[in-house]
């Protein structure tokens, strides 16, 4: 029996939305920003869980997996113009594209490497999907998967987290290694091509707040009836996903106006990570997160390899592989980052572009490894 029983299923909500907003407060000070506020909601949540303060099971982490995790898709994919992506970004969509290729074999090839048991296949999905656009498509893939190891889900995300950690790190410091430099096409990135972009610019407002939660529900709702009316309620993720960027790509004006969708999403996302971590159990998380470590690396050797050796032949620049393979492995919101810091301005608005082209096809990818490794 836990503090907050497990049929209180609103008390529930609650202490998963808090431990939330403590994970995003953790990732802001001294001594919590070595880890990502993601990290630090599992954390909290496999803590309060095993001390019985909430429970491990509850009807409250079905509606989170049911209803919530399908709300955040479309959230996170508003601005997926593929249009846009593939016109302006033709050089960095081509080396997101070879990134994520590189991700696709190293999941191929860790999985036959590294056993992690009966369902390796569907974690060698998941984690392509994640190395595909970052942690966005990590629920998504999870949830079409139906793959419910609570204890090797939090392990994976924890692993997960911290290798991205390690990898940024590594992509930071490439630029300053001459002989690998002076192995690529020589490119001046220092002058923006178009205007700086991130996820989302303009004022976000009540109305927008509104109006990009109706449009998600909306989209969910349509996606679920499809999907059910072709038989298909596993494919229901996939389908949300193409239903969002149908407008996202055609009706680009008119889905700027959702502003505030990607921090709902994110929002929610971290809730997610809180009621999966709630399920898990400590000893068998310690015992998994050696292999699963192992498993990744291999992936992200594999990634780097063909990134940086295919990317060469096709005479991409190392800065445009660089941050290619930032926005593959952790997302649209840190590649633009990266790019301003090293001045490369010409970079950046492709960075977040290829980094939504990868909350796009993450998930449709993961789920295809799965199948053709299962």
């Amino acid at each position: 029996m836990s503090l907050i029983p497990a049929d209180n299923a609103l008390a529930v909500i609650a202490a998963l939305f808090v431990v939330a907003a403590l994970g995003f407060a953790a990732e802001k000070t001294r001594w919590g920003k070595t880890l990502t506020g993601a990290v630090w909601t599992i954390l909290g949540a496999i803590l309060l869980s095993n001390l019985n303060v909430i429970p491990k099971a509850s009807p409250a982490y079905d509606f989170v997996f049911s209803y919530l995790v399908a709300i955040l898709i479309p959230l996170f994919l508003f601005q997926a113009n593929l249009r846009r992506i593939f016109m302006e970004t033709s050089r960095m969509a081509l080396a997101f594209l070879i990134a994520s290729l590189g991700t696709v074999l190293g999941a191929i090839l860790a999985y036959y490497v590294v056993n992690l048991g009966p369902e390796s296949a569907k974690l060698a999905g998941i984690f392509t999907a994640t190395y595909i656009g970052g942690s966005v498509n990590y629920a998504g893939a999870i949830e079409t998967l139906g793959y419910t190891n609570a204890s090797m889900i939090s392990a994976a995300t924890a692993v997960d987290n911290l290798a991205s950690a390690l990898f940024l790190a590594m992509l930071a410091v490439l630029p300053a290694w001459r002989w690998l430099a002076s192995r690529f096409v020589q490119m001046d990135h220092s002058e923006a091509i178009t205007e700086d972009a991130s996820i989302e610019s303009g004022t976000i407002t009540s109305a927008s707040l509104a109006w990009s939660i109706s449009v998600a529900l909306v989209i969910v709702a349509l996606g679920t009836w499809i999907a059910d009316t072709l038989n298909m309620p596993s494919m229901k993720y996939l389908v949300i996903t193409a239903l969002t960027i149908i407008p996202a790509t055609f009706m680009p004006k008119l889905m700027d106006r959702l502003k505030g969708a990607f921090e709902v999403g994110t929002v929610l996302a971290f809730v997610f990570f809180g009621a999966i971590a709630a399920g898990a159990d400590i000893g068998q998380l310690i015992a998994v997160a050696p292999m699963l470590l192992v498993f990744v690396l291999i992936l992200l050797s594999v990634h780097s390899i063909v990134t940086f050796g295919l990317g060469s032949l096709f005479k991409l620049s190392l800065p445009e592989l660089i941050i290619a393979s930032n926005a593959a492995v952790l997302g649209a919101t840190t590649a633009p980052a990266l790019a301003a810091a090293q001045g490369w301005r010409g970079l950046v608005t492709p960075g977040v572009l290829v980094g939504v082209l990868g909350y796009a096809i993450g998930t449709f990818l993961g789920v295809g490894v799965a199948g053709l490794l299962g």
